[in-house]
């Protein structure tokens, strides 16, 4: 065999104990620097390479995390850690921009202990809600590969399948986001990663995009306004921006879609998402989940205005958080930073209406970005 047949040979070989080629896949980690990668919610210091690995340091306390800077969708991820005593953390899979990563999307736990009847936080749970088939982890470096081709998530664990399971057919995990970033976190223990590669697969997801940037501007319309209080929503980069009083609506209509978006605010704001709206600016011609961090209020963020009240969500004023929507027919249910906060199936107007962003208390602004929509 010549050198170029062997080194074919070799890389379509498949990974020890999976039995699936390693053809096609690319590097994530370099070896030498930390390219590609970004430290979020906490101090770059909390990552580092060492010995042509990834280490995490001291400073990586929760919730701080090692994010890829380029987000996927459908992959087959592989990579090798490290334990050693106490080794508690994970890779995290559809990790959301802001918010809880573990919730919004999902974290394929890293324990250390080989226990003998699986639990919904063993080694390769889908961390807290799924244990694994069988738990499969030993001191030193371990083989994890995560295969995600939505609905169908796989696990494998030094080439052990521990995980197959239809995400659809899961109560919870049903509703996680389906694109995000590759994340690795590790609770301020010492963990270690090495030969981290990915093989992008076919993408599924089919949003619309409702705002990016000031050139999706002209998707909107401002359709209300208070002449005291004039309404103001202002595109300001990947941003958009609402004060005043009044409603900015979209120029197409919807009857049944999901919505997501990312939301952050001023402390006690006030606004709201208002759906098969009818432009007349009558509470009884649409519908409005409201935009209200005050936990004691009638109808907080999360409830359907006047007709049901929502479960309080777990949100800061000035910090950013994923929502999450869907109406089909009858039915809606709105989701907030990863979890449902309002279900209700009595909706009465199934006409198709523009989705409008509501500002309803001067001062208290409300700034929106990554709006997405699609049809059902």
């Amino acid at each position: 065999m010549n050198r170029r047949d062997f080194i074919l040979a070799a890389s379509a070989a498949p990974l020890a104990g999976s039995g699936a080629p390693e053809a096609d896949f690319t590097p994530l980690f370099d070896g030498k620097t930390l390219a590609g990668w970004v430290v979020r919610d906490g101090p770059p210091s909390g990552f580092a390479v060492e010995n042509g690995e990834i280490a995490g340091k001291p400073e990586a306390a929760y919730p701080a995390w090692l994010s890829t800077e380029k987000q996927f969708e459908n992959f087959d991820l592989r990579l090798e850690f490290f334990v050693k005593g106490w080794t508690d953390g994970g890779v995290y899979i559809h990790a959301p921009e802001h918010g809880r990563p573990t919730w919004c999307g999902m974290k394929i736990n890293i324990f250390h202990v080989a226990d003998k009847v699986p639990m919904n936080n063993s080694m390769a749970s889908i961390f807290p809600l799924v244990a694994p088939k069988t738990v499969n982890v030993k001191p030193g470096w371990n083989e994890l590969r995560i295969l995600m081709d939505w609905p169908q998530l796989q696990v494998w664990s030094n080439g052990a399948q521990v995980q197959d399971i239809h995400c659809e057919a899961h109560p919870d995990l049903k509703w996680r986001l389906r694109r995000g970033y590759i994340g690795l976190v590790t609770l301020n223990y010492p963990h270690r990663f090495r030969n981290i590669r990915v093989k992008e697969l076919p993408s599924r997801e089919r949003w619309e995009v409702l705002y990016e940037s000031p050139a999706d501007f002209s998707k909107w319309a401002v359709t209300e306004s208070n002449p005291r209080s004039p309404a103001k929503f202002e595109p300001l980069g990947q941003i958009l921006r609402a004060d005043g009083l009044g409603n900015l609506s979209t120029k197409e209509k919807y009857r049944d879609f999901a919505l997501q978006m990312y939301v952050r605010h001023a402390r006690h704001h006030n606004g709201g998402v208002l759906f098969r709206a009818k432009g007349t600016g009558r509470r009884e011609d649409h519908y409005e989940i409201q935009l209200h961090d005050v936990e004691d209020a009638h109808y907080p963020t999360g409830s359907l205005y006047h007709f049901k009240r929502s479960v309080y969500p777990r949100i800061e004023p000035e910090k950013w958080w994923l929502y999450q929507m869907w109406v089909k027919d009858r039915w809606c249910l709105v989701r907030i930073n990863g979890e449902n906060v309002l279900e209700y199936d009595a909706l009465e107007n199934l006409s198709a209406g523009p989705v409008e962003l509501q500002a309803h208390q001067a001062g208290r602004w409300t700034e929106y970005k990554h709006i997405l929509i699609k049809r059902l």
